[in-house]
């Protein structure tokens, strides 16, 4: 809107300048339909999605149709006066950031998305309790640079953390649960092979066993056993990275159990989550004692 503002006063650059202006509002409307998916399966509590959906439009209808009534209004006040265009675009751009702040703000989304099971990973470890949706919606960060510094990747095809059937046997050994886990501690990164077996409850443990691999190497309280193991990441090499992939596995036998019965019990929904997750599934042979979730 700016550019198209601005585009009558370059006269020899409007047709650039409409085209980029034209580009601009074809990537926020990519990236708004992607934002307003995920609202509309939030909002959508009865599992009434399209009935959400359509409502939403129409009422985006109804305030697109009375803007142009309004903008009809004001165009001949503000046609022959740019600086009291641009300031008008300014306050009602101001005013529309401002709104939306407060509408997402106001929002409590019970899925846990890695943001949010970053901060309720973090206060679990630290204090034994599980944060409930609405205090952790409430200090989630609307801006960038609160994600954890771990680089989390899920559903990765195997290919990408084996050469070798050697380095096949080292990966399974000690997974018995449906996903194979490598983590790069130079790297700070940790990639996440997913089973086709596995379930929303398996994804949501690959990503806390993930997220608790990255907390070993932050400052801040942990249990003991997590204690134990961190001072070894400090002080031992980084070729031992599988060996403490083995031992957090049983970690997590104990304390996965714990913390999804208290994520459920305070409200969150676990047979769904909104973690980003690639399609590439793989098949090998599972320890007969492995629990899928």
């Amino acid at each position: 809107m700016f550019l198209e503002i601005m585009a009558p006063i370059y006269p020899i650059c409007f047709t650039i300048t409409i085209c980029i202006s034209n580009l601009a509002k074809c990537i926020v409307s990519v990236a708004g339909g992607a934002t307003r998916a995920a609202l509309t399966m939030h909002q959508a509590r009865r599992n009434n999605m399209a009935d959400v959906s359509a409502k939403d439009s129409s009422q985006e209808t109804l305030v697109n149709l009375a803007g142009l009534l309004i903008s009809l209004l004001m165009l001949p006040l503000v046609s022959h006066c740019p600086s009291f265009s641009l300031s008008c675009f300014f306050l009602l751009t101001a005013l529309h950031i401002y709104a939306n702040y407060r509408a997402v703000r106001a929002l409590v989304i019970e899925t846990l998305n890695e943001g949010r099971l970053w901060l309720v990973l973090k206060h679990f470890l630290q204090r034994g309790e599980v944060l409930d949706p609405t205090s952790a919606n409430q200090m989630e960060p609307l801006w960038t640079g609160f994600w954890p510094s771990l680089s989390l990747s899920l559903g990765v095809p195997l290919h990408r953390l084996i050469s070798s059937v050697f380095e096949l046997q080292q990966l399974v050994e000690g997974h018995r649960e449906p996903y194979l886990l490598h983590w790069d501690q130079s790297k700070n990164q940790v990639q996440v092979v997913l089973s086709q077996m596995a379930g929303p409850e398996t994804v949501l443990r690959a990503a806390t066993h993930g997220l608790v691999l990255g907390a070993l190497q932050e400052d801040g309280p942990l249990p003991g056993e997590l204690e134990e193991l961190r001072n070894r990441v400090r002080a031992g090499p980084e070729k031992e990275s599988w060996v403490i992939v083995k031992e957090t596995h049983q970690v997590l036998d104990k304390l996965f159990p714990k913390f999804l019965k208290g994520l459920q019990d305070v409200g969150w929904k676990t047979e769904k989550h909104q973690l980003e997750v690639d399609e590439w599934r793989a098949t090998w042979l599972l320890s007969p004692e492995k629990k899928v979730l």
